[in-house]
């Protein structure tokens, strides 16, 4: 039977998180109130949530340094909650490795399908049952990425040795848009558009970290990219042998 996801809300300010979790509960969702990373981490080790909605600015612990620490150890999705003046926060908190990000004061219904969208981005996907004996089993789609394999079905990055290595949604959402354009230029604005990563207030940036991000796990020399490269004024280029053709 399917369980309705469980959300984590944390806000040090007792009307902001209520409100949240008042609007999440009618819609259908668990949600669990935190007012802080202790007690953050406290109902995490009692029932691990499917997200985390975090408010950055906390007096306690900022939520930099609480979404350092959670993706230090676990792949759980975290959206942002971000005043407006602060874009700064916002690049940072994507480098950690946030999923993504809503303005505050927020408009419910916008973080709402945020939190939906990234859910479907990090579902793990379900196993299909065994083929009959008669029937080969189709190919797992698995794409090289210079030091890597990208499996399409598992969403999932792997060396040669079969080792995983943790991806966050939104760097899935971007190697599957490149798996899908090979040697085709993209540019910022189409890669945020095609990865479902940001329709509004995109900037170039949050794009760049997270590329950054993905050359760490995928290039042989990060510092000299290959597979994925830059192309000046264009955006954007994978190139599945990392040559340059």
């Amino acid at each position: 039977m399917n369980r309705n996801p469980h959300i984590i809300v944390v806000d040090d300010e007792a009307p902001a998180r209520e409100m949240v979790g008042d609007y999440l509960k009618m819609h259908g969702f668990a949600v669990t109130l935190c007012d802080g990373g202790k007690s953050l981490r406290e109902a995490i080790g009692i029932a691990t949530p499917d997200l985390v909605v975090l408010d950055l600015n906390m007096p306690e612990e900022d939520g930099l340094s609480i979404i350092r620490d959670l993706k230090s150890h676990t792949d759980l999705p975290v959206i942002m909650l971000t005043a407006t003046a602060s874009p700064i926060d916002r690049v940072v908190g994507l480098e950690l490795g946030a999923d993504d990000y809503v303005a505050k004061p927020c408009e419910l219904r916008e973080l709402m399908a945020r939190i939906r969208s990234v859910l479907r981005r990090s579902a793990p996907k379900t196993e299909a049952p065994p083929p009959a004996a008669d029937v080969k089993p189709a190919a797992r789609q698995l794409v090289r990425f210079g030091t890597k394999w990208l499996d399409l079905d598992a969403q999932a990055l792997r060396d040669d040795e079969g080792n995983e290595h943790p991806l966050t949604a939104s760097e899935f959402g971007l190697l599957k848009v490149f798996a899908a354009n090979p040697k085709r230029v993209l540019s910022r604005e189409r890669l945020l558009e095609l990865a479902n990563a940001r329709d509004s207030e995109a900037f170039d940036r949050a794009i760049d970290l997270r590329i950054m991000r993905i050359r760490r796990k995928i290039e042989p020399d990060p510092a000299k990219p290959a597979v994925i490269r830059t192309i000046r004024g264009g955006g954007y280029l994978f190139s599945p042998a990392g040559d340059k053709t």
